[in-house]
């Protein structure tokens, strides 16, 4: 597999999603377009753990984490100037006001979408 040269490549992402199918999905899918996967989480405080501690570019944080949303997650991220997306098939309801600006990425999304919301989550940060 060959990978594409974009303004993307060699961005850093933490990936946070709960079901194994979709992490391993984006996990293909952010490696197709050169991004470096630095770390990944199923479980809320291994997230938040790994949100604290490593260093990275742009999170993608499922919403529900089995069960759990990641608004504080988030919101801690956006306090210390990260890029955060949203990875949601429920959209935008339930999102608190506080956090409408994180862009969403719909389940289920195409290599396009998630490259949009990428883009989106970086211009916002910088």
């Amino acid at each position: 597999m060959t990978v594409a040269k974009t303004d993307l490549a060699g961005r850093r992402v933490l990936v946070i999603e709960d079901e194994w199918t979709i992490s391993a999905l984006l996990q293909d899918m952010l490696a197709d377009i050169g991004c470096e996967v630095i770390g990944s989480a199923s479980r809320f405080d291994d997230a938040a753990e790994k949100a604290r501690s490593l260093r990275f570019d742009v999170a993608i944080l499922d919403l529900n984490l089995d069960g759990q949303k990641t608004f504080a997650i988030a919101e801690a991220l956006i306090e210390r100037g990260a890029a955060v997306v949203f990875s949601t098939g429920y959209g935008a309801a339930g999102v608190p006001e506080s956090l409408r600006q994180v862009p969403l990425l719909p389940k289920p999304f195409q290599q396009w979408d998630l490259e949009r919301a990428l883009r989106a989550a970086l211009s916002l940060a910088s």
